[in-house]
């Protein structure tokens, strides 16, 4: 699941933001998805960083077994 994360910052400052990315083929999105996950990477300690992706996995897993599972309506 994905939260939303809201800032507050000068509508000029994010005009020339965008247009200096979009030169440099990226966008505001990317560039501050890029720097969350590298303060994520930095901040959250590592054991933690683990479990998350172990959690992640198994509940991918469960999904993909549960969806193989359902019967099909062919006879």
């Amino acid at each position: 699941m994905k939260n939303t994360v809201t800032i507050a910052l000068n509508e000029t400052k994010i005009s020339a933001l965008k247009m200096y990315l979009s030169m440099k083929n990226s966008s505001l999105d990317e560039e501050i998805t890029r720097y969350t996950e590298q303060l994520y990477g930095k901040i959250v300690p590592q054991n933690v960083r683990d479990f998350i992706d172990m959690t992640a996995k198994q509940h991918s897993t469960e999904k993909m077994k549960s969806s193989a599972a359902k019967p099909t309506d062919t006879p």
